[in-house]
């Protein structure tokens, strides 16, 4: 299926696939937190200050896997994976148990990377990263996943926090209104979304909304849309002060700034000016400040090393050839880009490859995606292994 305007989203949506369920082991223990409370200002780039924190979950399942490694080489490569800060993701009720270990060992110069991702409906257009709640659970999603979320952050107060705020929601909205799961999930994307950036309006806190990538909203007839979407939720939450803007290429492949563009050549390529997350940093950006929606952007350059790999812009699973990308750094030479982060925990799947499996999509049986892949959050060993291999820069 050809990428265009108005069907790029259903072919984007499965990149945010929920991580991993696992038990990570107990971290190890160092001084944590600040001696008092911590007040960030979201008008400024709070990771020009604070360090992204390299989480307990993906520290322990990055352990695991150099375990499982013979080349000694590769072996002490590996290691060092552990000590990048990546985002930790709370993808659903019983998950926002996590929070308590990753919390624990979080030092006064970092800041704990948490992803909001259990919407009613969520991923409305893919299979693979479907949620937990229905369409019409919406008062579960409140008291039973935000409230907690909520009451634990209020609960560390001398603890700096940056929240990633449902990814692929808001973009599913702009371009996949036409199918009925989107239509059933639309009002409980934007109270959801709503509701969380209301209640997570702490003094501590900094929040980026998610907005595709783009492949997906930066195609210049979904600019204006999306913009105006992403502030239309914005001001039904009260214009929270602690917004500092929004997310891109969240579980992503998309290159910096390459040029001219990873799909420069496709016949499309004339409706689509952002053929870089560079571009569409520069122009979503501006859309977004006429729209009346803060305007800064955090960029997912988790596993984007490698390009030239998709047959399309929504091929977004497991892609085979991938490699480690740019470490979290708030040097993007972009002032509207405040950090490169690593979003998406490289090694845990983005869906099954079984076409057997209740939650098989088709893009991940696509010629350009890794297989055998498990489900959705799972770890795939030989994934990992591979975006070690293919890292840029290098390990």
């Amino acid at each position: 299926m050809k990428v265009t305007t108005s069907s790029v989203a259903v072919l984007a949506v499965g990149a945010a696939a929920a991580p991993s369920n696992t038990t990570p082991r107990a971290a190890t223990k160092v001084q944590a937190a600040c001696s008092s409370a911590v007040s960030l200002n979201a008008k400024s780039n709070v990771f020009s200050k604070y360090t992204l924190h390299p989480n307990t979950f993906y520290r322990s399942e990055v352990a695991k896997a150099v375990e499982a490694i013979s080349d000694a080489s590769l072996k002490t490569s590996a290691a060092k994976v552990g000590e990048v800060g990546s985002f930790l993701w709370l993808d659903s009720i019983a998950n926002i148990a996590k929070f308590d270990d990753a919390v624990a060992d979080v030092p006064c110069e970092n800041i704990l990377g948490l992803v909001i991702y259990d919407l009613p409906g969520r991923d409305c257009a893919a299979k693979a990263s479907n949620g937990e709640l229905k369409y019409n659970e919406l008062d579960r999603y409140k008291t039973e996943y935000i409230d907690p979320i909520v009451a634990k952050i209020k609960a560390n107060p001398n603890t700096a926090f940056a929240l990633l705020i449902e990814p692929d929601s808001l973009p599913n909205l702009v371009t996949n209104a036409d199918l009925s799961t989107c239509q059933e999930s639309e009002s409980a994307y934007e109270e959801g979304v709503a509701y969380a950036l209301k209640s997570l309006n702490l003094p501590n806190v900094v929040m980026y909304i998610d907005a595709g990538h783009g492949g997906w909203l930066g195609w210049d007839a979904n600019l204006k849309p999306g913009a105006e979407e992403l502030a239309k939720v914005y001001k039904a939450a009260g214009s929270p002060s602690q917004v500092r803007g929004y997310a891109t290429n969240i579980a992503g492949w998309n290159a910096w700034d390459e040029e001219p563009g990873e799909f420069s050549d496709a016949s499309d390529a004339k409706y689509n000016s952002c053929q870089n997350e560079k571009t569409y940093v520069t122009k979503f950006s501006a859309a977004l400040s006429s729209a009346g929606f803060p305007n800064h952007a955090i960029v997912d350059t988790g596993r984007n090393a490698v390009t030239g790999l998709r047959e399309e812009w929504g091929d977004w699973c497991n892609v085979n050839g991938a490699g480690f990308g740019v470490r979290p750094t708030a040097d993007t030479g972009l002032e509207l880009a405040d950090a490169f982060v690593w979003g998406k925990p490289g090694g845990e799947s983005d869906g099954t490859s079984d076409e057997g499996a209740t939650r098989y999509d088709s893009f991940c049986g696509k010629p350009d995606a890794y297989k055998p892949s498990p489900e959705a959050g799972e770890w795939n060993q030989a994934y990992f292994e591979m975006l070690l291999e293919n890292a840029s820069p290098a390990f």
